[in-house]
């Protein structure tokens, strides 16, 4: 009994931030709440159940599954994600094989960073005009309550995550909900037809993949940031716990069980899953590091995606609410990035560091598309790319003189 009330709770913690990804990119939040879940099983029955993790809707996808839903619709855009999932599959082989060198060999902060970066400032103006309560130019929701209603959210967000101590810390995006969706409330712009309409119990809306070479194309390249991160995640796991997850059950196992937990996770109509660093938080928090509890969790997610007026309520929520937190959130992904050249020392005083980091950051924003006839690439996946192919190709030594050169002027000017 302890242990499922234990479970409720981290449950609790991730539900924000599980929930936030289907509401911005128009997927069903019950299915991510079935879909993390399942996933989340799947995930301790590959790595045996020795990681106390929970596994939920990536933020690393947001801008694919945005682009992808409006592209080929959102069937295709679930291939493309059983696709990304295929890839952490692969990648777990190649780490068994080859070792965890492999990945740090083909995957460098200075390829990961300014991809990561491109993730978040690609987003920005998205999560503006939601601020803002505006719709492809066109003003939905009254803009003066839009900006209260969004501005109110944000600092909530920031409030919590800033000053808040112990458990309340970890919900800092619940909080933000919270907060906007009483504000809204109060506006009168909250419609609550959908929660009339639906039924207390029912399955949620699932909806099967299929397959388009250019969404498997678009989708594949933006696994590299999220597998990344599941390094770090993973590192940050074993230091809360005092074990190394790395070695047992191996980043091969961790890594197979988040692309297992995607591809189910994409069959149904789910956003991609994985591992949440509030979770981590929380297990800190209470010491809680039995992995029977991450069971509890997922199977409290099942349960709960099959309460119909939940995932109606979820869905009322207004979108300056949303765009709100996502100004903090987005601007979040691309500072970790930014973390990840400095925390590297990545010198982008030589040439070559600087080619990569420029060229990725300007083919990602600007929106640089490379298209032969029905199959084109643009954004994350086209930069993720184009910076692993300078990576490999650009000499090592490139620029090494320039900068012998600029230390050697600086000596004698003084």
């Amino acid at each position: 009994m302890k242990n499922a009330i234990q479970g409720a709770q981290m449950l609790f913690v991730a539900f924000g931030a599980l929930v936030l990804v289907p509401l911005l990119t128009g997927l069903d939040p019950s299915v991510a709440l079935f879909g993390a879940g399942v996933g989340t099983l799947l995930f301790q029955l590959v790595t045996r159940r020795s990681v106390p993790i929970f596994l939920a809707s990536s933020f690393a996808f947001i801008a694919p599954i945005l682009y992808g839903v409006q592209t080929w619709g959102v069937p295709a855009t679930m291939g493309g994600l059983m696709a990304a999932g295929c890839v952490y599959v692969a990648m777990g082989a190649l780490i068994k094989v080859r070792g965890v060198e492999i990945i740090h060999k083909l995957l460098p902060p200075v390829v990961v960073g300014p991809v990561i970066m491109v993730i978040g400032l690609g987003l920005a103006p998205v999560a503006v005009n939601m601020a803002l309560g505006m719709v492809d130019g066109s003003q939905v929701i009254d803009a003066n309550a839009s900006l209260v209603i969004s501005i109110a959210s944000l600092l909530t967000t920031i409030i919590l995550s800033v000053f808040a101590k112990g458990f309340l810390k970890l919900t800092p995006i619940l909080g933000g909900i919270v907060v906007g969706y009483c504000l809204s409330l109060g506006y009168g712009i909250v419609d609550f037809t959908p929660v009339k309409e639906a039924a207390w119990f029912a399955l949620p809306n699932f909806t099967t993949p299929e397959f388009n070479i250019n969404a498997i194309l678009f989708m594949i390249p933006v696994a590299i940031a999220p597998a990344v991160e599941h390094v770090g995640d993973m590192l940050a796991i074993s230091n809360v716990t005092g074990k190394n997850y790395i070695k047992k059950p191996g980043l091969h196992r961790t890594i197979t069980g988040d692309g297992v937990a995607t591809i189910a996770a994409s069959m149904v109509g789910a956003p991609p899953n994985t591992t949440y660093s509030e979770v981590t938080g929380a297990v800190m928090l209470t010491k809680a590091f039995n992995p029977v509890i991450m069971t509890w969790a997922a199977v409290s997610a099942i349960v709960l995606a099959l309460v119909g007026k939940l995932g109606a309520v979820l869905q009322t929520i207004p979108m300056p609410v949303m765009g709100g937190i996502m100004i903090l959130l987005f601007g979040s992904i691309a500072t970790v990035g930014l973390n990840t050249l400095i925390k590297n020392n990545v010198d982008l005083h030589k040439s070559r560091n600087l080619v990569i980091v420029a060229i990725t950051l300007v083919f990602g924003i600007g929106g640089m598309a490379f298209g032969i006839g029905e199959f084109s690439l643009q954004g994350v996946s086209l930069c993720g790319i184009v910076a692993i192919l300078l990576n490999l190709i650009l000499p090592k030594d490139l620029g090494e003189n320039h900068v012998v050169d600029n230390a050697q002027m600086e000596d004698e000017a003084k």
